[in-house]
């Protein structure tokens, strides 16, 4: 047993195991979601993507410019950790909650990409619910915007490859079924964007009839060598990982038939009812210690699926993180689980949603196969050792302490109530093996380390 305390009070200390708070950056109070980290020339800078406004402040100021603006992207300098440096902000589409904002980045080099400008730096960001944009971010203090792919009903978790510009942006084609599915672009100059294909599953597409599967979440792509991409639908229910050939889809037929979306699967994994995949990763080639001896499968393909809770205060059944065996690709199979234990800190009462959200998403060797980081809303970061998956095993947590920013979370019709707790919504980390948690109540970024056991396993010194 950990912390028995429920509420969560302002000036109290964060709650932790084998982590610790490097820096934090309040992030102009703004509900955060996706940040990203590049190293850029000899500089480390943070990109983070906003949801839209609240009901209370639709637009909160940039002190920076003394103008009210609708949440967007923020830009951090990370360069020293315990001092992040705001550097600017470009603001979102108008709208509250999920629907305005700019929820969404990745970043490429340009020297990277096949036709980019060597001298730039690009972003690819949502533009709320209605396009998606490339930002010229070279000098990260002044972005300046290059192209806009609009028209859309909404966007959401996209992926770009940097060393081919193959882009999958999720959207919303306005003739599909569905709110959110996958526009498959060439972005290797990304002045000028070049479509490759709509992409779904069978039901989804324009004309299609009966049951609609559930919509997409988002994709991870391995790239043309591995030739795989994940796809994971569902976010909170009716999952599912689908498993993609990356080449049938780029070059085979494009006309968005039953037939032609089915072309490119792999195989799926159908999830259960009451669970979703919000963030599906892949770790490819894993050597699992136990197996060491045997004669066959000594390494395995992993996934780890992540679900996403959308109901505060435990309204909805458990969202948490799976690990599927893909080694036999054709027939993926569950093999563990994680949840952290809601008694640990009487989270269902704390307010706010408790469950997972998502995962860290970079492939930097630091982590990579060894340590994963899950955003648990009111649970805070929790690090996983994931070398052997079969067994999956918490390494450390940290629970940010709450600011006078941190809004509130309400349940119940008419005679609701409502509480504040952190809701840690999504974490990244860096090559230099930090870790990056962005809060969804308006709390800011916070920059953690690894100490302890954990810290041993990564093999940070």
């Amino acid at each position: 047993m950990r912390t028995g305390h429920t509420q969560q009070v302002i000036g109290a200390p964060p709650e932790a195991s084998n982590m610790k708070l490097v820096g934090m950056s309040d992030l102009q109070a703004r509900s955060a979601y996706q940040p990203t980290i590049h190293h850029q020339g000899d500089r480390w800078i943070a990109y983070i993507g906003h949801h839209g406004g609240t009901d209370a402040t639709p637009d909160p100021l940039n002190p920076m410019t003394g103008k009210a603006e609708p949440n967007g992207t923020s830009i951090v300098d990370v360069t020293d950790p315990a001092h992040p440096r705001y550097l600017h902000h470009i603001p979102g589409q108008e709208g509250k909650y999920e629907s305005g904002g700019a929820q969404m980045v990745r970043i490429c080099d340009g020297k990277s990409l096949p036709k980019g400008d060597p001298s730039a730096v690009y972003m690819l960001r949502t533009f709320g619910s209605e396009a998606h944009e490339i930002w010229n971010v070279a000098n990260p203090e002044n972005p300046v915007l290059v192209t806009r792919i609009g028209g859309l009903k909404d966007t959401h978790k996209s992926w770009w490859e940097c060393d081919t510009g193959i882009a999958f942006l999720v959207s919303g084609a306005p003739d599909w079924r569905v709110r959110r599915m996958t526009q498959v672009f060439d972005l290797s100059d990304p002045a000028h964007p070049v479509k490759i294909r709509d992409f779904g599953l069978p039901g989804q597409e324009p004309g299609a009839t009966g049951a609609v599967p559930t919509e997409l979440h988002g994709p991870i792509s391995l790239g043309p060598q591995a030739n795989r991409i994940y796809f994971g639908y569902g976010t909170d229910k009716g999952g599912i990982l689908q498993i993609v050939d990356r080449d049938k889809l780029l070059n085979g037929p494009k006309e968005p038939t039953p037939d032609n979306l089915r072309y490119p699967e792999i195989a799926r994994l159908p999830m259960s009812a009451f669970n979703g995949a919000h963030t599906v990763f892949p770790m490819m080639h894993m050597p699992i210690a136990e197996y060491a001896k045997d004669k066959d499968g000594k390494t395995r393909d992993i996934v780890m699926i992540v679900d996403e809770a959308i109901q505060n205060e435990c309204g909805e059944p458990r969202q948490m993180v799976w690990f599927a065996d893909v080694t036999t690709e054709a027939r993926p199979m569950m093999i563990s689980s994680y949840t952290v234990p809601e008694e640990s800190g009487h989270f269902c009462a704390r307010g706010g949603r408790f469950g997972s959200h998502s995962s860290n998403e970079s492939m930097a060797p630091v982590f990579y196969k060894k340590l994963a980081f899950i955003a648990f809303f009111n649970a805070g970061v929790r690090a996983l050792d994931i070398r052997d998956p079969y067994h999956p095993n918490e390494v450390g947590y940290f629970i940010p302490s709450i600011t006078a920013n941190t809004d509130k979370r309400c349940v119940g019709e008419g005679e609701e109530h409502c509480k504040i707790a952190i809701q840690t919504n999504n974490v990244e980390t860096d090559e230099r093996g930090y870790i990056y948690a962005v809060d969804r109540a308006n709390t800011g970024l916070h920059i953690l380390e690894l100490t302890g056991e954990a810290r041993s396993i990564s093999g940070l010194p």
